[in-house]
């Protein structure tokens, strides 16, 4: 254990409820709320990324949202850095923080001990190799190389292809190597609250959840993004961008769209809970009838670390 500050964590599946316990949690207990989703970063990105708005803040600070540019990159090295300064920034007003969101990986990186190494220097000989290959060649080449990091990029996202083939190549380890020794030791007296539901009801919650996106303006939003010629960066790659995006391109039909896009959401929530159940140790609830008891829980886990 390296600091002495208490965090609260809000992880779980999309449409799960995070966001309105999390808002519950923060006036409980006098806290203020860290963006946990790598996608909540992005301007513009909002309807799609299901980012809580001004009304539903209800006053509570909120930070890293809007922090970066559709364009920019964004790495959990980066976020890693910034939540840590948040949290001494929030810990020092004597305030509680509060991570709340779902990209497993970033918030394991803040609670636990993972180290980012630095890559050896580009063989710029290499690299204009690797940007000269086809997307589907260059994609076919990571997955020979590191089958489990191909698994997390989109083929189309070339700058994140071209980085984990070098890293590779560069240092002859995958990504499991990498990870694998890290992300053990505690770094914060942390409580995760992971919130889970029956799968079907799940599911219905995910579906509707998209009904209610198009209804509030999710394809005018994707056109803003698509008429400014934004294409191939990592904010695009999120769902509910890249299947309109195919939409747009004339790929598919609407309708087909859409259907993806729930079902690559749906998809997406079975590899969250898979994340957080491997991954870290968690405190599981029902997000409608345990809220009694998460208060409960999380008042004696301050008072054992007061």
């Amino acid at each position: 254990m390296h600091n002495t500050a208490n965090v609260i964590a809000i992880v779980g599946p999309t449409a799960v409820g995070k966001t309105a316990l999390s808002i519950q949690l923060a006036k409980e207990f006098n806290g203020e709320i860290i963006n946990g989703d790598s996608m909540q970063v992005y301007r513009e990105l909002h309807i799609g990324t299901a980012k809580i708005t001004q009304e539903e803040m209800e006053g509570i600070p909120h930070h890293l949202l809007d922090i970066k540019e559709p364009e920019e990159n964004f790495s959990v090295a980066e976020y890693q850095k910034l939540v840590r300064g948040k949290i001494e920034e929030i810990t020092l007003k004597g305030k509680i923080p509060i991570i709340v969101g779902g990209t497993g990986l970033y918030i394991q990186s803040v609670l636990y001990d993972f180290r980012f190494t630095e890559q050896p220097n580009r063989d710029e000989t290499r690299l204009a190799e690797l940007e000269n290959m086809a997307p589907y060649k260059l994609f076919e080449h990571l997955q020979s190389l590191d089958p489990e990091a191909a698994k997390d990029i989109h083929p189309n996202n070339i700058q994140r292809v071209i980085r984990a083939i070098e890293r590779v190549e560069l240092t002859g380890k995958q990504k499991n190597d990498i990870e694998q020794n890290q992300g053990h030791e505690d770094i914060y007296q942390h409580y995760i609250i992971g919130l889970s539901i029956e799968r079907e009801q799940l599911y219905n919650r995910i579906n509707d959840r998209v009904d209610i996106m198009l209804e509030k303006g999710l394809l005018e939003e994707v056109k803003t993004l698509y008429s400014k010629g934004i294409r191939n960066v990592q904010s695009i790659q999120a769902i509910g961008y890249k299947e309109i995006y195919a939409y747009l391109d004339g790929e598919v039909s609407f309708e087909e769209a859409i259907e993806q896009l729930k079902q690559n959401s749906r998809r997406y929530a079975k590899r969250q809970l898979t994340y957080f159940r491997n991954k870290m140790d968690i405190h599981w609830y029902n997000p409608f009838t345990d809220s009694e008891k998460i208060i409960k829980e999380i008042n004696e886990f301050m008072q054992e670390n007061e």
